[in-house]
């Protein structure tokens, strides 16, 4: 299970923001957050036709001698696809002026319901009233009673799911935002309890953010880990995802911070009156539970790129899975006949945004490998703080062969369908070797670790860790589908000719 970002002691200075400034207006792009209320929209759309059916279904009895033509064809008789289409339309209109779209449950489960039902209502009364202006009476009032009522109830059900999937998700630390809060004030402290104490809010707080001349809150000040003009350096050691504003703010320190989010990817929220007015024209204002606030600054997360990478991950996971679960037996016993200890090697590694992992191997080294590692030192053949060495004495017999071919690795496709891994990326470095990263070098861990990568294709025999690194950071800024694609291409001919180690 994921857990906690590990925070490392890294120091290093960011890179120089280009002297242009930019005004504060959302990315106007396709987001993970626009992408979930896409599918939340088609699901409910699905669901008032459900309505339908169960509202013919009681209206007209059972018709499973002819269904389903005689089903829909008594259903249209009686209700016109146009109003259909019309209370659907509404429904998702009113449901999108209520919040109920989007990637976050922003209101506790029973005010959510609440919005839903009223939504419900609203287009039924809406329904009516489209009718009766249209002189509609062949239309039967019974099925318009029932499609609203079970409309209501299904898509309180619905609700209910999306909300449960969420909460699966941010336990597994999916989908959470780590979060700084600028100003250690009396409000930012009661902000801060308000984020740990909601859990559906799905955000971890990681700190406060000073500001120069800002009073701190005498229980906040403990939770304060740097000034405004540190928060960059701060923002990549925490892998802070979202910086929320609640104290004033001059309209230009407002506009460089918008600037360095905007490199580092972070999101800007202001609580509302915490900002300049002339930055916030025509914004729409949100809620971070019961706290108002507004956008100055969202981010272009390739939501539909990284969907569909994930779509593409599982599906051939799996079917590589089936396709080498007999050889995955035959290598057990083999793993079990060479040396005496457990088939897997299980090591906690470090995963997106410094998530921590089990990550599974065949084992190739004897049990007390860890132990001996520290002896053999010397004989470290990378820099950094990669380790290699040829001829390990650690290795068995048949951990030889398995790393020649890479076989080791493929348990870790229960990893990539678990959702720890992908199929192309990083590899999943352990603690100790983040620990001595310097900066520049967490840039690696903002995307999901794979099995195989640009390193792995290109340069694996290479003791270069700043090519290494080099390498990985190169996939991070421009991976594509078509890249993985090319890099799992190129890893099929490296494990063919035994090349590994």
């Amino acid at each position: 299970m994921a857990s906690e970002p590990i925070v490392t002691s890294a120091q290093a200075d960011y890179p120089s923001r280009p002297e242009a400034v930019t005004h504060a207006r959302p990315v106007g792009s396709i987001t993970e957050a626009t992408l979930v209320s896409a599918m939340m929209m088609t699901s409910d759309v699905l669901t008032a036709l459900l309505a339908l059916w169960l509202a013919s279904l009681v209206r007209f009895g059972d018709p499973a001698a002819h269904w389903p033509s005689t089903m829909w064809s008594r259903a249209f008789r009686s209700f016109s696809p146009g109003y259909l289409l019309f209370f659907t339309a509404t429904l998702l209109i009113v449901n999108r002026q209520f919040g109920l779209y989007g990637l976050r449950r922003k209101q506790k489960s029973w005010h959510e319901h609440r919005r839903t039902i009223q939504a419900c209502l609203a287009s039924g009364l809406l329904l009516c009233g489209c009718m009766y202006v249209m002189h509609n009476t062949i239309a039967s009032r019974a099925i318009v009673v029932y499609l609203i009522g079970f409309t209501t109830v299904l898509l309180c059900v619905s609700r209910t799911a999306w909300r449960h999937l969420l909460y699966l998700r941010h336990q597994r630390g999916e989908g959470t935002k780590n979060v700084l809060i600028v100003g250690p004030n009396h409000l930012g402290n009661v902000l801060r309890k308000h984020i740990t104490q909601q859990d559906h809010l799905g955000r971890n707080f990681k700190g406060f953010i000073g500001t120069a001349g800002g009073d701190a809150h005498h229980e906040a000040g403990r939770f304060l880990i740097g000034e405004l003009g540190q928060w960059h350096k701060i923002a990549r050691q925490h892998f802070i995802d979202e910086i929320i504003i609640a104290d004033q703010c001059e309209p230009s320190t407002i506009i460089e911070l918008i600037e360095t989010a905007r490199e580092l990817g972070v999101e800007v929220l202001a609580l509302l009156g915490y900002h300049g007015n002339e930055m916030t024209v025509e914004l729409p204002i949100d809620y971070l539970g019961d706290f108002p606030v507004v956008a100055l600054h969202r981010r272009n997360d390739k939501a539909v790129a990284r969907f569909l990478k994930r779509l593409w991950d599982v599906t051939a996971a799996a079917v590589g899975l089936v396709m080498v679960s007999p050889a995955m037996i035959f290598i057990a016993a083999v793993i079990k006949l060479d040396s005496p200890g457990p088939v897997l090697y299980i090591s906690e590694r470090i995963g997106r945004r410094g998530r921590t992992f089990s990550c599974f191997k065949f084992r190739t080294m004897v049990t007390n490998a860890d132990k001996l590692k520290h002896s053999l030192s010397a004989h470290n053949e990378r820099e950094g703080p990669l380790f290699k060495m040829t001829n390990d004495p650690r290795i068995t017999r048949a951990g030889r062969f398995l790393r020649k071919f890479s076989l080791d690795e493929l348990p870790q496709l229960f990893n990539v369908i678990h959702g720890d891994m992908s199929l192309v990326g990083p590899r999943p470095p352990i603690a100790s070797e983040v620990e001595l990263y310097e900066l520049q070098h967490l840039r690696r861990l903002e995307v999901l670790p794979g099995l195989t990568g640009l390193w792995q294709v290109r340069a694996r025999q290479d003791p270069s860790f700043d090519r290494y690194v080099a390498l990985d950071l190169t996939y991070v800024e421009n991976w594509t589908l078509w890249l993985d694609l090319k890099i799992l291409a190129r890893t099929a001919q490296v494990v063919f000719r035994g090349t590994g180690s």
